[in-house]
């Protein structure tokens, strides 16, 4: 007897310190999450690897109103702050293979490629079908099948017509109409060139693209207007941005990225030029 009662004592035991350790690596994880918020670009520029990078710009993603979006990040961004550029392929290959990170050919007319962690894609998948449930259309049984035989099995950014079609056959009888709500439920979008294959896209992202490319001209025109071309890094991610719903540290990591704008270090601090034509 005395044993059975001593038995439930340490499970109990148990069962607190592994309350009390979630709850310390919770409390953890909030004040890492507070801190990358708040870091500002001038000490957070560049990491070590590109998970890292990934976790770190994942946290700095800026909260937008207006568009229920979950954060990405840009191919371009992830370049700016890992330097070497075959290390970030290599190792965004492996991340995405293992089925941790999503990537996505953005609609931008620009070869601009979206990084999303799978998680968050699926929560952005969720919202999606939940507004397609509300307008009480037929055939949604297609939207379980696009996340359990679809969205497990293929990890390229892009699917051709009848790959798609034998997947989702899997789940049921694929039909005209399933191809065509998963189309205007923004998961998938028809290439320009080839129409029996589609990207995948994240869904509800199409005004914050949009703020994207203005938001770039804006920032490039700010430079450009100025004297040499140039501002201190420090005062610049301070500036707002009136044309895009994302903030100015997400642009500046964009753009020196991609090569439009470059870093150059100072006595007095990081220098932020455009780059020569």
């Amino acid at each position: 007897m005395d044993s059975v009662a001593e038995s439930s004592k340490n499970r109990k035991r148990l069962r607190e310190e592994e309350e009390e350790e979630q709850q310390q690596e919770e409390i953890e994880a909030e004040e890492t999450s507070s801190t990358d918020q708040t870091l500002s670009l001038v000490d957070s520029l560049t990491f070590s690897d590109t998970m890292v990078a990934v976790r770190i710009m994942r946290a700095q993603f800026p909260h937008i109103d207006k568009v229920s979006i979950q954060p990405f990040i840009l191919h371009s961004q992830l370049y700016s702050s890992v330097k070497d550029r075959t290390q970030v392929d290599r190792e965004l290959e492996s991340l995405r293979r293992e089925k941790v990170l999503r990537v996505f050919k953005l609609n931008t007319g620009q070869d601009d490629h979206a990084i999303m962690f799978l998680d968050d894609y699926l929560i952005q998948v969720d919202r999606a079908v939940k507004r397609m449930e509300e307008k009480k259309l037929r055939n949604l049984e297609v939207f379980e099948w696009f996340k359990t035989q679809v969205i497990d099995n293929k990890q390229d950014p892009s699917i051709d017509h009848q790959e798609l079609c034998l997947l989702l056959s899997h789940g049921g009888k694929v039909k005209d109409e399933h191809i065509s709500l998963l189309i205007n439920a923004g998961l998938l979008t028809r290439q320009l060139i080839d129409p029996n294959m589609y990207w995948f896209a994240i869904p509800n992202i199409g005004s914050v693209l949009k703020g994207l490319s203005q938001g770039r001209k804006e920032l490039l025109s700010l430079l450009n207007r100025q004297r040499y071309k140039e501002m201190m890094l420090a005062p610049l991610e301070k500036k707002r941005l009136r044309l895009s719903l994302l903030d100015m540290r997400f642009h500046l990591r964009d753009l020196i990225g991609s090569g439009h704008l470059k870093t150059v270090n100072t006595p007095t601090g990081l220098l932020v030029r455009v780059s020569k034509d």
